[in-house]
C-alpha cells in the first residue's frame, strides 16, 4: 500500500524546523474527513454516556460518586495525557499515533461494552479515555500543518461541525439504544456501537491520512511528562472525589501541592529551553501572551458543559421520569444550535475571533437564563418543547465561539510544536472539564440531598438544584469574557487568518 507523506519544501527548512509553507496536500479533505470520524467517535462517546448514566446507575446500583467517575475518570485519564502523547506525535509521528490511539479506543470501547461491574466500567473508561489523548491531538497538529495558512479557518471550523453532529446522534442514538435492549443489552451498546467505527477510520487512515516528517532529533521530555502528570492529578483526584469524602483536609493538601509540581514544571522547562534539551511544552509557547489567555479561557468555556449535561440527564430521567430516548431528544434542540452555528461559523472566517466569541457567549448566556428561569417554575410535570428555544439559543452560542477559541489559541504556534501545542491545549481543557463537573455536581446533589431532607416532590427538588448546579455556567461565562478583553486583538487577527 502506498504511503502518503505531505511533502514540505526543502527551502523551507531553516535550523532544521519546518516554515507553515507546506506544499498543499491533494487529498486534505478526504483525510480531515476521516479524522473527523474518529474525532467524532470519540465526542459521540462523551454525549451518549450522558444519556446512559441513569440507566448505568440501577444496572450496577451504583453511587452519585461513582456515576460522577464514569465520565470524570474518562477526562481525568484523557487530561493526563493529552501533553505527553501530543509530544509523542511530534517526536514518533503524529499518523501512526493518532492510529494507535483510534485502535486502542475502539479496544477500550469493547471493554466497557463487556464491564460486569461500576468499577470494572470505570477502569475501561479511564483506558477509553487515555487512548483518546492518543488521537484527539494529532488530529488538530496534522490539519494545522496539511492545510495552507488560508484554509485553516474553513478546517477549524469542522471541528465545531462534528461536536455539533455528535451532540445531535449522541442523545438520539444513546436514547434509542437503550430503548431498544438489543439482545437484552441495556445501555452496552453505547459503547460497542464504536467498534465498527474504529474500523473504518483505522482503515481509511492509513490510506489517507499522510506522514507529517518529524523534526530530526527530536525527543520526549519525561521528567516535563512526570511533574505536569502529577500536577494535573493533584488537581483533578480531590476535585472529583473531595465532595463525596466531605472535603477533609488532605483534599486541600493535595491541590495546594499542585502548584509545587507546576511551578517544577515551568523551570523545568526553562532549564531544558536553556540547555537546548526536549521540552515537553516548550518556553515559546508558556511565553505566548495569546496561548496562554486562549488556553485558560478554552478551559473555563468547555468546562461548563459536561457537567451541566450530567445533571441535566438525572433532572430529566430521575426527577421527571422521562425514558433515556426521551431525555435525549428533549436535549437535542442544543445540539442542532451547535450544529448549525458551526455550519454558519465556517462562512465567517473574515469576521474578528474576538467579536464572534464575544457575540456567541452573549447568546449563550441569554439561552442558559431562560432555561434556568423556566426551570425554576416547575412542579410535577414537564413539557419538553418549551425548553426548546432557551436551548437551541445555547446551542446556537456554543457553536459560534467554538472555532474562533481554538483559533486564537493557536495561532502563532510553529508546526514543530503543533502536537505540544494542540496537546496542551486540550489538557487544559479537560481540567477545565473536570473542575466543572466536580463543582456543578457538588451544588447539583448536595442541592438535592438538602431539598429531598426537606420532603420536596422529586421534579421539584431536581428542578431547584438543577438551577442551582447552573449558578456555575454564569460564572464561568463571566471569566471567559474578562479574558477575552485581555487577548491583544491586533496580533491575535493577524495571525489567525
Amino acid at each position: 500500500m502506498i504511503r502518503r507523506s505531505l511533502h514540505v519544501k526543502s527551502s523551507t527548512f531553516l535550523d532544521g524546523k519546518p516554515t507553515p509553507d507546506t506544499e498543499s496536500y491533494p487529498e486534505r479533505w478526504p483525510a480531515l474527513f476521516v479524522m473527523m470520524l474518529a474525532n467524532f467517535m470519540n465526542l459521540l462517546d462523551v454525549t451518549i454516556v450522558n444519556v446512559a448514566l441513569p440507566s448505568m446507575q440501577r444496572d450496577f446500583n451504583a453511587g452519585s460518586g461513582q456515576i460522577e467517575w464514569v465520565v470524570a475518570g474518562y477526562v481525568l485519564a484523557f487530561a493526563l495525557c493529552l501533553l505527553p502523547f501530543g509530544r509523542y506525535g511530534d517526536v514518533k509521528g503524529k499518523r501512526r499515533v493518532f492510529l494507535l490511539g483510534v485502535a486502542g479506543f475502539s479496544l477500550a470501547s469493547a471493554f466497557c461494552g463487556i464491564a460486569t461491574s461500576v468499577e470494572m466500567l470505570i477502569v475501561a473508561r479511564m483506558v477509553q479515555g487515555a487512548a483518546g489523548a492518543m488521537m484527539t491531538p494529532q488530529v488538530l497538529a496534522i490539519a494545522q500543518v496539511m492545510f495552507p495558512p488560508h484554509e485553516r479557518a474553513a478546517a477549524f471550523s469542522l471541528f465545531g461541525l462534528s461536536a455539533g453532529l455528535a451532540s445531535v446522534a449522541g442523545p438520539i442514538i444513546g436514547g434509542w439504544l437503550i430503548g431498544m435492549n438489543f439482545f437484552d443489552l441495556g445501555w452496552r451498546p453505547i459503547f460497542l456501537i464504536n467498534i465498527p467505527l474504529g474500523m473504518i477510520a483505522i482503515l481509511a487512515g492509513w490510506r489517507l491520512i499522510p506522514h507529517v516528517p518529524v523534526r530530526k532529533g527530536l525527543r520526549n521530555d519525561y521528567v516535563g511528562i512526570v511533574l505536569v502528570g502529577l500536577g494535573i492529578f493533584f488537581v483533578i483526584f480531590p476535585l472529583i472525589g473531595g465532595h463525596g469524602y466531605g472535603w477533609p483536609l488532605w483534599t486541600h493538601a493535595m491541590m495546594m501541592g499542585s502548584l509545587f509540581f507546576f511551578v517544577g514544571f515551568y523551570l523545568w522547562q526553562r532549564h531544558q529551553h536553556r540547555v537546548g534539551g526536549p521540552e515537553l511544552l516548550p518556553l515559546t509557547l508558556m511565553s505566548n501572551r495569546n496561548y496562554v489567555i486562549g488556553a485558560l479561557m478554552t478551559a473555563v468555556f468547555f468546562s461548563t458543559l459536561p457537567g451541566f449535561f450530567l445533571i441535566l440527564a438525572m433532572f430529566l430521567q430521575e426527577g421527571f421520569a422521562l425514558t433515556p430516548l426521551q431525555s435525549g431528544m428533549t436535549t437535542v434542540p442544543f445540539s442542532v444550535g451547535v450544529l448549525v452555528a458551526s455550519v454558519i461559523s465556517g462562512r465567517l472566517g473574515r469576521v474578528p475571533p474576538r467579536l464572534r466569541i464575544m457575540v456567541g457567549m452573549m447568546m449563550l448566556t441569554v439561552g442558559m437564563a431562560l432555561l434556568r428561569t423556566h426551570i425554576l417554575h416547575l412542579t410535577d410535570t414537564i413539557d419538553p418543547l418549551a425548553l426548546l428555544p432557551s436551548l437551541l439559543l445555547s446551542g446556537l452560542g456554543m457553536g459560534i465561539a467554538i472555532a474562533p477559541m481554538f483559533q486564537v489559541a493557536l495561532a502563532g504556534v510553529p508546526p514543530e510544536d503543533a502536537g505540544s501545542g494542540s496537546g496542551a491545549l486540550q489538557a487544559i481543557q479537560q481540567v477545565g472539564s473536570v473542575f466543572g463537573i466536580a463543582i456543578v455536581s457538588a451544588l447539583f446533589f448536595g442541592s438535592l440531598a438538602a431539598n429531598e431532607a426537606l420532603s420536596l416532590a422529586s421534579g421539584e427538588a431536581h428542578a431547584d438544584s438543577l438551577a442551582t448546579g447552573m449558578v456555575y455556567n454564569f460564572l464561568a461565562y463571566g471569566l471567559v469574557l474578562i479574558a477575552l478583553a485581555l487577548l491583544r486583538p491586533a496580533q491575535g487577527a493577524a495571525r489567525t487568518h
